[in-house]
């Protein structure tokens, strides 16, 4: 089995925020940046640069799925929402995401 590289951890990680940001309702780009950044109180800021592949990245899988629509401001925007797929993928990544941190935990304690 392929050991993931830092740039596919990375994305990984990035996969997972954005399926989470979506799981309570569909959203366009801008506010998924912005409820990332709101949750994770302003620790963590998604630039749209990496998002924009991450989003085509997820859709190209199939678990998001893109309509589009009018945002709050009144533009045309694509709003992503999970598909059943996605709703799998993101249980199963964050049970992933919750077992390497906590064996991180463990390292870190025998430091």
């Amino acid at each position: 089995m392929k050991q993931p590289s830092r740039l596919d951890l990375l994305q990984g990680t990035l996969d997972l925020l954005i399926l989470r940001a979506l799981q309570t309702e569909p959203m366009h780009r801008w506010a998924i940046s912005e409820r990332i950044q709101q949750i994770s109180e302003d620790v963590l800021q998604v630039n749209q640069g990496s998002l924009y592949p991450a989003l085509h990245r997820l859709e190209h899988q199939g678990w998001i799925k893109a309509e589009w629509g009018v945002s709050e401001l009144g533009r045309r925007a694509r709003f992503y929402h999970l598909t059943a797929s996605g709703k799998k993928q993101l249980q199963l990544e964050a049970d992933q995401w919750a077992r390497l941190t906590a064996a991180i935990g463990r390292v870190l304690e025998l430091a």
